[in-house]
């Protein structure tokens, strides 16, 4: 019955095809240049229908569990499908089959430099870095107020370095681990985490996404971007100072737990940092893209995870170990588990264990975003934000503070939708900013997502990780604490760093 009920599903979907496309290559005739405005075909509004409904299953996640990479994926596939049905149509084989080859490859930039991080990401935790950072603070005995405040801070400059997921995971551990118990504890300290998480990783490359998009495309240098850095601390600050009066002032009892870092550990830390500089000197200073360096960087990892491997025995001469067990029975965690000090390092079980959910919904929107830019959807909305608001601005403020009106509603759509297809399709528009518009779109779309639970990774994982504790009305509770902290970090940013603000002269 469920065949035969999708064997319905997928003729009546090709004849709504059918009758759409047709219609499409005749409304599409008008070409401007070498390409075709579809904003008003139907093949157009085709594509914003299945765009729309792949993101919603994408925000219905939580609820369906189905992967948010699959739904996007499927609908890239449409979108771009459809379009390259009107371009032949209308004699034109290969411009369709260009703009996606362009779309491809800034995908595969941001694929592999990810997963270079990732790997290293994962090796790290593998060695029991964040595992014994996480029982150090646990035995210290802090206090609530001592803690909200210690693992904000914490926080905000790890995520700089480690991604912000990976930093408010560690954090909410150490946060579940000291007051589990105590469920008020729990829900403001995941919320001052998330906040902390996103604001210290909008004043690095390496500390979010669209951080990184940005300085891929050319736009940021990277040293530029650190003027961010007292902005981001006044988004994080704001908020917490305002919290800080609810957290319980109390002292739990401290644990004797003690967790040891792997051998090799430090080594890899510092391969790490070392890889980041190799990113960043090939691309400040030979003009090759940051990914080159990365992948670069992986290679020491994998050189040092050869020689781990190779001297295992010599540091475990005695311990019995099957490494197939390990590996294929028991899986990298329990492994870990029982086998706490004799694990061998295998570098590609680093790599399988990359979020590959979230490199392919990348795939994903960047496919979407790019198939409705070239469609002639972002060139309108281009024209909405950056020119039509704008004009108000410019009489009253001047011309190079015209663009601040739709970088600000930038972060606050990044908080209902991820900021990744909104940092995306800002990129594909390029609206011609200066560079303080551009670390002012930078740092709302980095920060902007704090303001809900659902606006960003970090929140999105805690509330399952601290489910019951850290929920989405919690969060809503303090969305105006930290809706003040957005204010005041845009407010600063357009202070301290005005001069960035200046358009070139042409």
């Amino acid at each position: 019955m469920n065949r035969l009920k999708s064997l319905v599903g997928l003729t009546g979907f090709l004849a709504l095809l059918s009758l759409v496309l047709p219609g499409v290559a005749m409304a599409a005739g008008d070409a401007h240049g070498e390409t075709l405005n579809l904003t008003a075909s139907g093949v157009g509004y085709f594509a914003l229908a299945i765009f729309a409904i792949a993101y919603v299953f994408v925000m219905a996640e939580e609820f369906t569990h189905l992967r948010k990479s699959k739904p996007v994926i499927l609908a890239a596939g449409i979108i771009w499908g459809a379009i390259a049905w009107v371009y032949v149509q209308n004699g034109m084989p290969h411009t369709a089959e260009v703009a996606f080859r362009h779309n491809l490859l800034e995908f595969v930039e941001l694929f592999l430099f990810l997963l270079a991080a990732m790997t290293y990401i994962n090796a790290m935790d593998e060695r029991q870095v964040f595992e014994a950072l996480r029982s150090w603070l646990v035995r210290k005995g802090f206090g609530f107020r001592q803690l909200f405040w210690l693992t904000g801070i914490l926080a905000f400059f790890i995520s700089p370095v480690a991604d912000n997921l990976t930093t408010a995971l560690l954090m909410c551990a150490v946060i579940m681990a000291v007051g589990g118990g105590n469920t008020r504890f729990v829900g403001i300290g995941c919320i001052n985490i998330v906040v902390a998480a996103n604001a210290g990783g909008a004043f690095s490359p390496f500390g979010d996404i669209t951080t990184l998009m940005v300085w891929q495309k050319g736009i940021v240098d990277f040293q530029t971007f650190f003027l961010l850095f007292i902005p981001s601390v006044v988004n994080f600050l704001v908020p917490a100072a305002i919290m800080h009066f609810a957290v319980p002032d109390e002292r739990p009892e401290p644990s004797t737990e003690v967790v040891e870092m792997r051998r090799g550990a430090i080594i890899i830390m510092g391969l790490f940092l070392l890889t980041i500089a190799t990113a960043v000197s090939f691309h400040n200073f030979l003009h090759m893209p940051p990914v080159l360096g990365m992948m670069t960087g992986l290679a020491y990892l994998k050189f040092f995870g050869f020689y781990l491997k190779k001297t295992h025995a010599k540091y475990y001469p005695d311990v019995p170990y099957d490494a197939d067990k390990a590996d294929h029975e028991l899986g990298d965690t329990l492994a870990v588990a029982a086998f706490p000090k004799e694990v061998k390092f295998d570098v590609f079980k680093k790599v399988e264990r990359a979020e590959w959910d979230t490199l392919l919904f990348f795939y994903g929107v960047i496919a979407c975003v790019g198939g409705l830019g070239f469609i002639g959807y972002l060139a309108m909305v281009s024209e909405l934000m950056y020119v039509q608001w704008g004009a108000g601005v410019t009489e009253v403020w001047g011309a190079e503070w015209a663009a601040v009106p739709a970088n600000v509603m930038v972060g606050i759509l990044s908080a209902i939708v991820d900021n990744i297809p909104v940092m995306f399709a800002v990129l594909t528009m390029m609206p011609d900013m200066s560079q303080g518009q551009w670390l002012l779109v930078t740092l709302t779309a980095g920060v902007g997502g704090s303001m809900l639970s659902i606006g960003s990774a970090a929140g999105v994982a805690l509330m399952g990780q601290a489910r019951g504790m850290y929920t989405f009305f919690g969060h809503l509770k303090w969305t105006w604490a930290i809706a003040l902290g957005y204010i005041a970090s845009i407010i600063v940013h357009m202070w301290i760093n005005s001069g960035q603000f200046q358009l070139p002269v042409v």
